[in-house]
């Protein structure tokens, strides 16, 4: 399978994939999907499988199954890229690890203070509802 991610623009504030290749990553079993994220060979990977994950969660995945990922996942709790922190965002939303709330507020904070450049989109607006998720 290609790697085919087209990245936010000037046009587009959301990322497109290669849907085929998506939906057979949300076809997978979780492990794989670990396995996938522990060693990923780019960025474009790493949201394939966020997104991926995503998708599990919308057609009901068992979100305390997804929840058992959060060591894989927080491994790019750090990220300052506006795409893996978005993705992120969504999947602690869906989940509410409670280990996920100080990095989501960390991201925010960071975002903030040094807003990503040319993403095309604002990631804090996913970040601050996901944390109004864990509020409310």
């Amino acid at each position: 399978m290609t790697l085919s991610v087209s990245y936010p623009n000037q046009s587009r504030n959301y990322c497109l994939f290669d849907e085929n290749r998506i939906q057979k990553k949300a076809n997978m079993n979780l492990q794989e999907i670990e396995d996938s994220l522990k060693n990923p060979n780019s960025e474009g990977e790493v949201l394939e499988d966020l997104y991926a994950i995503n998708l599990m969660l919308d057609n009901g995945k068992d979100k305390n199954e997804v929840s058992k990922l959060y060591p894989i996942l927080s491994k790019y709790n750090d990220t300052k890229s506006p795409n893996i922190q978005t993705f992120l965002a969504g999947i602690y939303r869906k989940t509410k690890v409670p280990d996920a709330f100080g990095p989501l507020v960390k991201m925010l904070i960071q975002d903030s203070i040094n807003p990503p450049k040319n993403a095309g989109f604002d990631p804090t607006e996913e970040i601050g509802g996901a944390i109004l998720d864990y509020l409310a």
